[in-house]
């Protein structure tokens, strides 16, 4: 009986994802997926990591986001640890990409911690993908997207933005796209882990910068908003 290579785990978990993610909504269906198992790949080139980790968990991190499962954060954890325990990988690979997982989403950066926060490489290879695809011209499609999905505003000058905006706040906002770009997608190039992701992240921060400038000026020619200033110098 052949032993099960890393590649037929992978090749079996983005069957498995394509089927779970069928009907998604656009910015987080399978595509997402695909572009951050990309993004994962091209980081994890130049870091000494799990290969296999950061595949798997790049692959399975969105399978059931706690946005479209009325917030419930645990779904996505279970289902992930019984797929990886039906095709048997091993306990600790399992444990592993359960707790990337878990630690992942943006929203859980603004919630305070205690002890000491969960940090492995792989853990930031596959962050760093993550929120590269929140960034740039996919990033401004997939905010849009999602706000549509929503029927959010696309912008409103009297809703200001929540720059102190907690977890519980992210959760339950209904705030106009444009100001989701001050609450999260700006704020990403910074908080990269990885040279890699680093350096990604500058070209499609400047994007995003552009779009809003341009953005700005079409809204209202006769008296662009101050808006405008404090793009520039994000």
């Amino acid at each position: 009986m052949s032993k099960t290579s890393n590649a037929d785990y992978v090749e079996q978990t983005i069957d498995f994802v394509k089927e779970v993610l069928q009907g998604a909504e656009g910015g987080h269906d399978w595509f997402h997926i695909q572009r951050v198992f990309r993004n994962t790949l091209l980081i994890a080139k130049d870091e000494n990591v799990d290969v296999l980790v950061v595949s798997l968990a790049a692959l399975l991190h969105d399978i059931a986001d706690a946005k479209f499962n009325d917030g419930n954060e645990t779904i996505g954890p279970k289902m992930v640890a019984t797929f990886l325990n039906q095709l048997k990988i091993n306990k600790k690979t399992t444990r592993h990409v359960v707790k990337i997982i878990e630690n992942i989403s943006f929203k859980n950066s603004l919630k305070k911690r205690r002890g000491r926060p969960f940090r492995t490489k792989e853990f930031q290879v596959v962050q760093d993908a993550d929120r590269l695809d929140a960034m740039g011209a996919i990033g401004i499609a997939r905010a849009f997207n999602y706000g549509g999905f929503k029927n959010r505003k696309l912008y409103d000058p009297k809703i200001a933005p929540n720059l102190g905006i907690t977890k519980e706040q992210y959760k339950t906002s209904t705030a106009p796209t444009i100001n989701h770009f001050y609450e999260k997608l700006l704020l990403l190039k910074d908080k990269m882990n990885t040279e890699t992701g680093k350096r990604l992240a500058e070209e499609r921060h400047r994007f995003m910068l552009t779009f809003l400038q341009q953005f700005y000026k079409e809204w209202d020619p006769l008296a662009p908003s101050a808006l405008v200033k404090k793009a520039k110098t994000q």
